[in-house]
């Protein structure tokens, strides 16, 4: 019994810290980022995501090619392995108290991937402070995505893996807000 209470606290002691954490940003799923970037003055990036392969990354590993990239590694389940779900779903390792309730990995590879955890600033109020420089963008979890942030996954580590050219693979995903 007590090495149950201790593991207990350990378990809830660590979640309760991450979820204290000021510079921890929860992740708010990509529903709500549709709300602003799916309009013509958006540029309908949300769009232009869900008609990507990272929007599909998660259902891609049910393919019977991601099946048998799973057999080679021993994964019998790709859709519930975490070798293969840390790459194709945004935020599989964050701890759930940092995940709002509509965050589903069904989503794949989601917008917040590139910017970070959404749920600082996902309002259009605070966005439009950010852009207005009233706010520091990092206060509020954004960040501007570089080669670090893509690396991660597309790199020999992954059983897929193709060169990785990111200046050019940038230009295929990019979907900015015009001007």
């Amino acid at each position: 019994m007590k090495i149950l209470v201790a593991i207990l606290i350990v378990v809830f002691g660590a979640q309760m810290t991450v979820a204290q954490d000021t510079t921890a940003h929860k992740f708010v799923g990509a529903l709500k980022c549709k709300l602003c970037h799916n309009t013509e003055k958006s540029g309908h990036q949300y769009k232009k995501w869900k008609e990507s392969k990272h929007a599909q990354a998660y259902a891609t590993l049910s393919t019977n090619k991601a099946k048998e990239f799973g057999k080679a590694k021993g994964i019998d389940d790709p859709q519930k392995s975490p070798a293969c779900l840390k790459c194709h779903v945004t935020a599989y390792t964050i701890p759930a108290v940092l995940k709002d309730e509509k965050y589903s990995i069904e989503e794949g590879v989601s917008c917040e991937s590139c910017p970070g955890a959404g749920g600082d600033y996902w309002r259009k109020e605070i966005m439009v402070d950010v852009y207005n420089k009233k706010i520091d963008r990092v206060s509020v979890g954004l960040r501007i995505p570089d080669q670090s942030v893509c690396i991660t996954c597309h790199n020999p580590d992954s059983p897929g893996y193709k060169e990785f050219k990111f200046e050019e693979f940038l230009q295929k995903i990019s979907h900015k807000i015009p001007k």
